[in-house]
């Protein structure tokens, strides 16, 4: 890779143009890092809802043309001026939240939502304000401080974990599965975890030891609040929204258990949707919040997780679908809307 140190690569990436279009396969030019920053080869990345998400023209901060992808891994191919957690050859995933250990958020155990970068990864730069990528002679823009559906990427150092050599793999499914999972995991002492995912003609429903029932949203004679509490005695414990549905997300509260059951948010509505219920949801002892990333210190705990993933302690490989070369990615977002994939691995080698 020394080879490439200092030059512009040119590779290949897969470019959302405009919202609501398909990605097209192009060439584009990938500059070195700046001080501060690492260039990445990716090796691998997770399609999910949130990329869908934006390019469906739904993200109140999309912007485009731009480079989508958030859930990759890959090797480190050189690093900017200044750069000393990682180094040429590292295995590395890039982190949507960063986790920069000096802004207030990262000095409280209480939140992950690093602030250093927040402005600038919002608007698709990079923290000087500029984009790395070009294509045609246009400018791309970054996604989410990743952009993984290229074959090099660049990032803030902020925003990079090193992981084991061999251990990228466990990223494919760490982005919004397995960090879901782990971040279930470790609640205190919960008994009735179930997930609610909503597809355009059913609720389903995931129970544990993969048992699954289906619902039809439009059969109002059966709410999926009332299925759930007959279902657990009561109420979930906790319940975990991951698609972004505002009914669904009113639906995973109020089939809480009273008195102590917590439903969180994952999902990310559209812009301008709101989330409802009735007071007295609240006033008995349910608890509403949201998480993001798992609620984890990405740098500190990403490596965590891979390990404990390549020890057998969190399952992601169960969940990955499809595979799918990069020029078939329209494809594995076609799987994904379709209710046939829980989660697609698109290659980038």
């Amino acid at each position: 890779m020394t080879d490439t140190k200092g030059q512009v690569i040119k590779c290949k990436a897969a470019v959302a143009w405009e919202k609501e279009k398909p990605l097209t396969i192009e060439d584009v030019e990938v500059a070195p890092p700046k001080a501060g920053e690492v260039r990445i080869k990716v090796l691998a990345s997770g399609v999910c809802h949130t990329d869908a998400y934006t390019l469906d023209g739904h993200d109140p901060e999309g912007i485009f043309p731009v480079i989508l992808g958030h859930e990759g891994g890959g090797i480190v191919e050189s690093v900017g001026e200044g750069v000393t957690s990682v180094k040429e050859g590292d295995h590395v995933i890039p982190l949507y939240i960063p986790q920069c250990r000096e802004c207030k958020f990262c000095k409280s155990p209480k939140t992950n939502l690093c602030s250093k970068i927040r402005d600038t990864q919002g608007k698709g730069v990079m923290p000087d304000g500029t984009t790395r990528f070009t294509c045609k002679g246009k400018e791309i823009y970054h996604f989410m401080g990743c952009s993984t559906f290229s074959q090099y990427t660049v990032v803030a150092e902020i925003s990079v974990a090193k992981v084991e050599p061999g251990s990228v793999c466990a990223i494919f499914g760490l982005g919004a599965v397995g960090l879901a999972v782990a971040m279930g995991c470790r609640e205190r002492g919960a008994k009735r975890i179930i997930g609610i995912d909503l597809n355009p003609n059913k609720f389903e429903i995931a129970k544990p030891f993969g048992c699954t029932e289906f619902l039809n949203p439009n059969d109002h004679s059966k709410p999926i609040q009332e299925v759930l509490i007959n279902m657990t005695d009561g109420g979930c414990d906790y319940t975990f929204e991951c698609i972004g549905n505002v009914n669904v997300m009113r639906a995973a509260l109020e089939a809480c258990h009273k008195g102590w059951g917590q439903s969180v948010i994952i999902g990310v509505a559209a812009a301008g949707k709101e989330i409802s219920t009735r007071p007295f949801q609240l006033v008995t002892g349910r608890v509403w919040k949201g998480t993001a990333f798992g609620g984890w210190k990405s740098r500190d705990s990403v490596p965590v997780l891979v390990e404990d993933y390549m020890n057998k302690k969190i399952m992601i490989d169960e969940f990955i679908t499809y595979t799918k070369p990069l020029d078939e990615i329209n494809t594995a977002f076609e799987l994904m809307h379709q209710g046939k994939a829980l989660r697609s691995v698109v290659l980038l080698e």
